[in-house]
């Protein structure tokens, strides 16, 4: 059975665009075996995920596990939803069930807001759990050809063809994964209805707060808005961290995406993105930041970064909706 394969490796190199939608199709369609949500989680980490490949198309399980731990922190504590299996809870539940009684942790308290050292133990826990049930299960439902994984490595490859279609229709996906991911849940919880459900599956458990990126980039630039320059206040609480392309698309937090900005252009940015020439500001802060190798947590967060990521994050983000500019005032 494809779920406990240790080694998969890649079977087609070349896929077009219709290849990969029937493959999707069928994933999500009764054909595929789906006794957990655990198929839907992975397929919403990856999405996580897209922009932290290294040059190999690469990802670690940690970085995988990770983002699958929170999704589902975000769904069996904040929100409750604590069938995620058919017959006995599924083990991601129970992981983060136990964790939750042996530290304390209320349910208010999203995932990033535990202490790192837990987090760590909850993540490695989970990682196994992944490497038992998870990566071999939807490497069988995608005939091996979406991406190549090693268990004694813990890593995992995905198929370039896969990485660009998916940032093609990123936002296809994951709206039919969320409605796929709901629908399992719906039957599986005692929900009023999937439009209730569709709420808590869409969004990945956010940051409860941006302040360590704020207390960083505070010490590392000037107190000025990255859009107006305007001079930034502590004293009014005037300074804001904003996702430079916006939260709603890469949904999730990463330095070389992260601006400090006053209350005014956060507030009429949205969920918009900046005029392009902004684009060539932020790739020159980055730089700035990616030569600040005394400082370890910066260099760690940097890690993964190159110019044309950031680049192909802008242009990929106008080609899934988010093409309403906008400037500061």
């Amino acid at each position: 059975m494809s779920h406990k394969l240790k080694v998969g490796e890649l079977q087609e190199a070349y896929l077009t665009d219709e290849d990969i939608w029937r493959i999707f199709t069928t994933l999500f369609s009764n054909k595929s075996s789906k006794s957990s949500t655990y198929k839907y989680a992975l397929v919403k980490s990856l999405v996580e995920n897209l922009y932290l490949v290294n040059e190999d198309f690469e990802l670690t399980y940690y970085q995988l596990a990770y983002s699958f731990t929170k999704i589902y922190w975000n769904l069996v504590v904040t929100h409750k939803l604590e069938k995620q299996n058919q017959g006995k809870n599924a083990r991601v539940v129970t992981i983060i069930k136990e964790a939750q009684t042996t530290y304390g942790i209320p349910n208010e308290f999203s995932f990033d807001k535990i202490a790192d050292e837990i987090q760590i133990k909850i993540v490695s826990k989970v990682k196994t759990t992944m490497k038992e049930n998870v990566y071999g299960a939807l490497y069988g439902d995608t005939r091996g050809c979406f991406y190549a994984f090693d268990h004694k490595r813990e890593y995992f490859k995905i198929n370039p063809a896969v990485h660009v279609f998916m940032l093609n229709y990123q936002r296809l996906v994951v709206n039919l994964t969320n409605y796929h991911m709901a629908a399992m849940i719906e039957q599986l919880n005692e929900v009023p209805s999937i439009n209730y459900l569709l709420g808590k599956v869409e969004s990945i458990a956010r940051r409860s707060s941006l302040r360590p990126f704020e207390k960083l980039l505070l010490h590392h630039f000037e107190a000025s808005c990255f859009y107006c320059n305007r001079s930034l206040s502590d004293k009014k609480r005037e300074t804001h961290v904003d996702h430079f392309i916006p939260w709603s698309f890469v949904q999730s937090d990463q330095i070389w995406n992260l601006v400090l900005s006053c209350n005014r252009c956060n507030s009429s940015k949205s969920d918009k993105l900046p005029k392009r020439e902004y684009l060539e500001f932020i790739i020159d802060r980055n730089d700035v930041l990616a030569d600040k190798q005394e400082d370890r947590q910066v260099t760690s967060m940097m890690m993964n970064y190159k110019e044309r990521k950031i680049v192909m994050l802008y242009d990929y983000s106008i080609k899934n909706g988010f093409d309403r500019i906008w400037v500061p005032s």
